[in-house]
């Protein structure tokens, strides 16, 4: 679909249980809640998996940060996905739903001792941010038969975004100079299997992004065989699929990209002799932000110099909307269809001003009681969550292929905020 079309475009926010249905998911768990929905996961996963069939090889490593929990991963791995890792506790994650070997993809930054060790131990692929992590590893751990490195392509591009930042102001990765060096640093120390990393886009809808940077990439890739004699077995074009969270965006045009990536693949790799190598990216947001909702009911009406609507979730449930002033759909239930004539704040109970999902936002005239879903909150939405102000996480919920609900996390309880405190009395009877 061309960008022209847009005007017209809308994207339905359509959540997949009746009235009914979640109501009566409602009496077994109580709101607030994050609800998945496992056919859609699938869905997007073989989307995907179809945009790139003409390659060698495809792998996508789901980034486990956005839905961290073994249940998800579980689902995409039983499709073929792997899992890109970026903590201890995601390896662990990843391992749980048996994920292993180079399934598996670490691609941390600041890295302690301890995950490249778990790292190794699971036979992961690591993927190192910096050249001086090479001794780190080698020092702390042992150097792995293959290994990978994260480009940051700063010298070649001067835009970013809000989430991921400018290249030359990013943390990530190497320059340009110095991945020429660590894959050479690497080659004298005996290291015979190699990947090639990088992460430049973050909730990008563009396909021209992603088709830009194959091209960065594949010319990386051919430029470093010339110079070292490295014949890679991957290249990793990061993730950064995004999803229209607003009703009138465009989704990504998963086969404009697909078929932008294979001409760059014919034009610059094929000649070069890596027409075999394997593709690969690390979508997290595109596997399952559209695929969740959080289910949250009406605790107050406000009526001051604005009209609040306030919620018995908060900031601590989704913090996307206070972080990045993220937009996310609103309905009410039972009121899809009735004329949006009123105007709200949609908030929380944190003590902080910004704890609001919504400003000035349209809806339909709310009561006390009724129930709001927030749409697209699969991904980096139950995964933000904090303690802050002693609030407690919420469940989460998953819809089986068969329809069946399931709760695939519980709700956070106070035992559960206490019982790390090492204080005498801090462990009340409750």
């Amino acid at each position: 679909m061309t960008d022209e079309h847009a005007e017209t475009f809308r994207t339905p926010k359509i959540f997949p249980l009746s009235e009914d249905e979640l109501r009566s998911v409602i009496k077994k768990f109580p709101t607030p809640f994050h609800i998945y929905d496992e056919k859609k996961i699938r869905e997007n996963f073989r989307k995907l998996r179809e945009a790139f069939s003409w390659a060698p090889e495809f792998r996508e490593y789901f980034a486990v940060k956005a839905t961290p929990n073994p249940h998800i991963v579980k689902i995409l791995a039983s499709d073929g996905a792997g899992c890109d890792c970026s903590s201890l506790a995601e390896l662990f994650i990843a391992q749980a739903a048996g994920v292993v070997g180079e399934k598996i993809m670490l691609t941390s930054n600041d890295t302690p001792a301890e995950e490249f060790r778990k790292a190794l131990e699971l036979g992961a692929i690591i993927n190192l941010d910096d050249i001086t992590h090479i001794d780190y590893l080698e020092k702390n751990a042992r150097l792995p038969e293959i290994i990978s490195f994260r480009y940051n392509p700063a010298d070649i591009m001067n835009d970013g975004n809000d989430i991921i930042g400018r290249p030359a102001e990013a943390k990530y990765g190497l320059t340009r100079e110095q991945i020429f060096e660590a894959y050479k640093i690497c080659l004298d120390k005996g290291v015979s299997r190699f990947g090639l990393h990088t992460m430049i886009a973050s909730n990008e809808r563009k396909a021209s992004t992603f088709i830009y940077t194959a091209r960065i990439m594949f010319e990386l890739a051919a430029k470093i065989k010339e110079q070292l004699g490295i014949k890679f077995e991957f290249v990793n074009l990061g993730g950064g699929l995004g999803i229209p969270y607003r009703p009138d965006e465009l989704p990504v045009d998963l086969k404009a990209v697909g078929d932008g990536i294979k001409k760059l693949f014919h034009e610059i790799l094929v000649p070069c002799a890596l027409g075999d190598i394997s593709l690969a990216m690390e979508s997290g947001r595109a596997m399952t932000g559209n695929a969740g909702w959080l289910v949250s009911t009406v605790l107050h009406i406000k009526n001051t110099y604005k009209s609040y609507v306030g919620l018995d979730s908060c900031m601590s449930d989704l913090m996307r909307p206070a972080l990045y002033d993220a937009y996310h759909h609103i309905t009410v239930l039972g009121k899809e269809d009735f004329p949006e004539d009123e105007i709200y704040d949609v908030t929380g109970s944190l003590c902080e001003n910004n704890d609001k999902f919504a400003i000035d936002r349209r809806l339909p005239k709310i009561d006390v009681g009724d129930i709001l879903i927030l749409h697209d909150t699969g991904a980096h939405g139950h995964a933000m969550g904090f303690n802050y102000n002693g609030k407690l996480r919420s469940a989460e919920l998953l819809i089986r292929s068969d329809g069946k609900v399931e709760m695939i996390r519980r709700a956070e309880t106070l035992q559960d905020y206490f019982a790390t405190l090492n204080f005498p009395d801090a462990r009340l009877k409750l």
